[in-house]
């Protein structure tokens, strides 16, 4: 495919997302209708803001959902530290929450707008940021065009291609050139991902290692936490986290096969909480009594399945256990974060579509942090030996210890990488008088 046809291909994606417009507000009233969308904030899809823009230097940071929302956070501190503004893009309803509780009124939170011409212009025009700063490895080409048009340059932190995003791309190399190199600066997770970014357009391209190792653990209520430790008493635990359709029908399965010789509580946090209802009742099908979180269910002796149906408590869950399973592995593909439970001293067990996250799985599974397994039959043999054996689930934890310490220091490369574009904001800042930034 030539440059010619590229840009072609482009302006068609761009001609088909204004002709697309006035189909976006059903399609977002019908998504906020299944709890996808705010409905209270529809408006910053279109472009539209809802809160000032104060006085002073701005970066745009965007993060898709919550892993990257997560990963971005420590780096958000460390720009906030310099008195710049941090206005912070993401596209779901639990990413949103998820700023709320960890970042507060620190930051400005927004919908990211539609890759569509006329919401991008409005959204720049507004909030006029002096860099943009994306997480991992979306790409919008509406908004590239647009960011690079006005000059503003375009970041990727904590940067990876999938094994399918890459072979997509490459497929199409002339479009990926076309847009990876608008990128002023890639900062990469690993070699691999670094070489990727290369092949495609981008450069110049540094390494830093996965922001999630820096990132701190998942707080928790004390009070409720200690609240469900008396409930849960001294029976044994296990949790099944991130969990994709079939992952809880296979946690469930787990659960059913090994109760008769462990007598566990069986924790089962689905990726999306809206799916609780559906979850609960194929629980109940099964013949097992769910108490739900987001119902305040007191977990007895009786209760099979403590259901995690509640945002932003991924830190009350793990804190219940010593053992997780990580979602969307088993019967989902792409992996989920697997730091997150082992920052938290759990052995961690995933299914084997993990290549979102093969670094972090890698070192997990070397130093013996993490095994994988390929079916259910392995899942309920894994948990029952970790359940009974003390010894073998504590060396596991130890290891997972060791490999969150080893990946740090992602922070500090990152934002030493950041200097030439921070730098000159920094000394605009401190000539500016310190803007507040309201709540959200």
């Amino acid at each position: 495919m030539s440059s010619r046809i590229a840009r072609f291909a482009l302006s068609g994606y761009r001609i088909a997302g204004i002709a697309a417009y006035p189909f976006a507000r059903p399609y977002l009233s019908y998504r906020a209708a299944k709890g996808k969308e705010d409905k209270r904030r529809r408006l910053e899809r279109f472009g539209y803001a809802s809160a000032e823009r104060p006085r002073g230097p701005l970066v745009w940071f965007h993060a898709a959902s919550v892993g990257e929302t997560l990963a971005l956070i420590p780096l958000i501190r460390e720009i906030r530290k310099r008195d710049i503004l941090v206005l912070l893009t993401t596209g779901t309803v639990t990413s949103a929450e998820l700023t709320r509780t960890r970042l507060g009124d620190d930051v400005i939170h927004q919908y990211v707008p539609l890759d569509i011409k006329i919401a991008v212009n409005r959204f720049l025009t507004y909030w006029a940021p002096d860099a943009a700063i994306t997480a991992e490895s979306e790409i919008w080409p509406v908004t590239m065009m647009e960011l690079e048009r006005r000059h503003i340059p375009q970041i990727r932190v904590n940067a990876r291609l999938s094994d399918r995003s890459f072979d997509r791309w490459k497929a199409r190399h002339d479009i990926a050139e076309s847009l990876f190199s608008k990128l002023a600066l890639v900062v990469a997770q690993s070699d691999l991902d670094a070489e990727r970014f290369r092949d495609l357009g981008s450069w110049p391209v540094v390494i830093s290692g996965n922001l999630k190792g820096d990132t701190d653990p998942p707080p928790c209520d004390e009070a409720l936490l200690e609240t469900y430790r008396k409930q849960v008493g001294n029976r044994k635990t296990w949790a099944a986290i991130s969990t994709f359709d079939g992952e809880e029908k296979a946690a469930a399965t787990v659960h059913a096969a090994i109760k008769s010789r462990n007598g566990q509580l069986t924790i089962i946090v689905p990726r999306h909480p809206e799916r609780g209802d559906d979850v609960e009742a194929m629980l109940k099908g099964m013949g097992l009594t769910v108490a739900r979180r987001s119902r305040n269910d007191v977990i007895t002796p009786e209760t099979d399945i403590f259901l995690g149906d509640s945002i932003g408590e991924m830190g009350l869950y793990l804190r219940l256990t010593e053992l997780a399973f990580v979602g969307r592995s088993l019967t989902a593909e792409g992996g989920q974060n697997p730091l997150e439970p082992a920052m938290l001293g759990c052995a961690v067990l995933s299914g084997a579509h993990v290549q979102n996250f093969r670094e972090a799985y890698q070192k997990l599974i070397r130093a013996g942090g993490g095994r994988i397994i390929r079916d259910v039959e392995m899942l309920a043999k894994a948990v029952h030996y970790l359940l009974v054996n003390d010894n073998e689930r504590y060396k596991m934890i130890d290891a997972g210890n060791r490999v969150i310490q080893d990946m740090r220091g992602a922070l500090s490369s990152t934002v030493k990488a950041l200097e030439p574009y921070i730098n000159p904001l920094t000394v605009s800042a401190k000539l500016q008088p310190r803007s507040a930034i309201g709540s959200w």
